[in-house]
């Protein structure tokens, strides 16, 4: 699963990478986004591609109420095309979380150990996502909202959970934003396991475990041998 993340650039810096229109100005510096936080993502309609932001957890447009956004945080890649919750999301409304990592905790005998994972060099993320909108009842005012989208965990990553978000390259973004797009084989065929070598990983401090932590001291890395620094986790059962 994805539970928690980090988006650490700017908008500014975000609208550069991913060649959009920059709505927002969220000046980055966030390490602890966490479900049903807003966060900055990038969307398309029609010609226009976009940065702005929604709230973490999708909401479907025929619910009746919010208060299921907090469980819909994710949408699994081996059912999105058939689960009614995100079906009409994947063929008409897609988009892409931009993110500089993220966390996964490993089961230890008396508590559970935070991982930091990102790119080689601090290269951007970009999660597959769907979007929604819906309008709240008692005001009228229509909510967006996004899940991630995720897959089985690559064997590197599966030591500490069996699932991790999906991970877009950049020769993907324009065709997982393509309004026009809705043909679910080739949808499904972007969904793809990242590759073992193209994310690292190291323990870091449990401040990520509280929501009310931030700042760069949550990606501290915590140098401890027992827990195998350098890639060298021990074997242990998913969360």
């Amino acid at each position: 699963m994805c539970g928690r993340f980090t988006q650490e650039r700017s908008d500014r810096e975000l609208a550069e990478i991913f060649e959009a229109e920059q709505l927002g100005d969220d000046p980055g510096g966030r390490f602890n986004i966490a479900p049903t936080d807003p966060a900055t993502v990038v969307v398309q309609r029609d010609d226009r591609r976009a940065l702005t932001t929604y709230r973490w957890g999708l909401v479907p447009h025929w619910s009746t109420d919010g208060s299921g956004a907090a469980r819909l945080i994710n949408a699994r890649a081996e059912t999105v095309a058939t689960s009614s919750t995100f079906r009409d999301s994947l063929l008409r409304r897609r988009c892409l979380v931009p993110a500089d990592g993220f966390y996964e905790w490993q089961r230890l005998e008396r508590r559970r150990q935070p991982y930091f994972i990102h790119r080689p060099g601090s290269e951007p993320l970009a999660f597959a996502g769907l979007w929604s909108g819906w309008r709240d009842p008692a005001t009228n005012d229509v909510r967006r909202t996004f899940t991630i989208v995720t897959t089985a965990a690559n064997e590197r990553l599966g030591a500490l959970h069996d699932r991790m978000p999906v991970i877009l390259p950049p020769d993907a973004w324009t065709t997982w934003l393509d309004p026009t797009l809705n043909d679910t084989s080739e949808l499904m065929a972007l969904l793809q396991l990242a590759p073992e070598d193209s994310l690292e990983l190291f323990p870091v401090v449990p401040l990520v475990n509280s929501v009310r932590n931030q700042g760069p001291k949550l990606i501290a890395r915590l140098e401890s041998p027992a827990l195998g620094v350098e890639g060298g986790i021990e074997a242990t059962q998913g969360l």
